[in-house]
């Protein structure tokens, strides 16, 4: 199996997205809009499949949000379903099957599941590749994973702004730019992992706020805020983000005053191979 990358060599600060998920885990209800718009699209997905799935896997179910909106999807076909999250407070209110597990090491014996389903986690793993090889694995043959991940387009907005901001405050920038798939990759990647059939397309959903402030906020609220091990370890100087502020409202709002927020979906499809849907690649060892 693909072991996770070392700490030395990892991007992201997985204690750290634990911490401020499990922070964001008591009022995530008020930050879930692109959850549940995420959610519902691969649930589409599914319908569109007419057939049945007795059992399936929700891989980083944040608060069940996708449990949820199965309700106002009949047809889905998934008779029963897991909720795993790595953060075990996120867990508390949902009734069912659960499991605290993370999505680098998953506890499951393999041919488990006839559907895998990830909504807007995958992103913040260390090795995607050995994740998704997991996944394939966790699957019987001809079972399915459908993913939505956060594509190298979100937020360029705010991104552009802060660093903007930074070099001409601070004389320099630091490290904000998550390492996030490309749509044209995504499809290698499931190839490598062993999945037939693999597809990957783009969703770009613009949503408009208050202020750049608002943005901020929503992030934080949703547990989104930056965990790269290379991040700044000190806080924003308040005329960095003001200048941030001011560069935002001047080049990303509309006549009210409002600022918009671009958010990439990269939306990831692709089959456990059986004897009708054989792997493209040899999967990955």
């Amino acid at each position: 199996m693909t072991q996770a990358k070392s700490a030395s060599n990892a991007p992201f600060d997985r204690s750290l997205l634990r911490m401020r998920r499990q922070r964001a885990a008591g009022n995530l209800a008020r930050h879930d809009f692109l959850l549940r718009e995420a959610g519902t699209r691969l649930l589409e997905r599914v319908v569109d499949q007419q057939q049945k799935f007795p059992l399936a896997l929700n891989l980083g179910c944040h608060r069940g949000e996708l449990t949820d909106l199965m309700a106002q999807h009949p047809g889905h076909g998934i008779a029963q379903m897991i909720q795993c999250d790595t953060v075990p407070a996120m867990l508390h209110t949902i009734t069912g099957l659960r499991a605290a597990a993370d999505e680098e090491a998953l506890p499951f014996a393999a041919q488990s599941f006839d559907l895998v389903m990830s909504i807007l986690s995958l992103h913040n793993v260390n090795d995607l590749p050995g994740s998704l090889v997991q996944i394939r694995r966790a699957l019987r043959p001809g079972g399915m994973f459908l993913g939505s991940m956060f594509g190298g387009e979100t937020l360029h907005e705010l991104r552009q702004c802060l660093a903007q901001a930074e070099i001409a405050c601070d004389g320099g920038l630091s490290q904000r730019i998550a390492p996030m798939v490309d749509v044209r990759d995504a499809g290698a990647l499931l190839q490598r992992a062993g999945f037939a059939r693999p597809v990957a397309d783009v969703d770009t959903i613009t949503v408009s706020y208050a202020g750049p402030l608002a943005l901020m906020r929503e992030l934080r609220g949703m547990g989104e805020s930056n965990i790269l091990h290379a991040r700044r370890r000190r806080f924003l100087r308040r005329e960095t983000l003001a200048a941030a502020v001011k560069l935002y409202h001047e080049n990303f709002s509309d006549p009210g005053g409002r600022v918009r927020a671009t958010f990439q979906l990269v939306n990831l499809t692709g089959w456990s191979p059986d004897g009708n849907t054989q792997a493209v690649l040899n999967p990955a060892i």
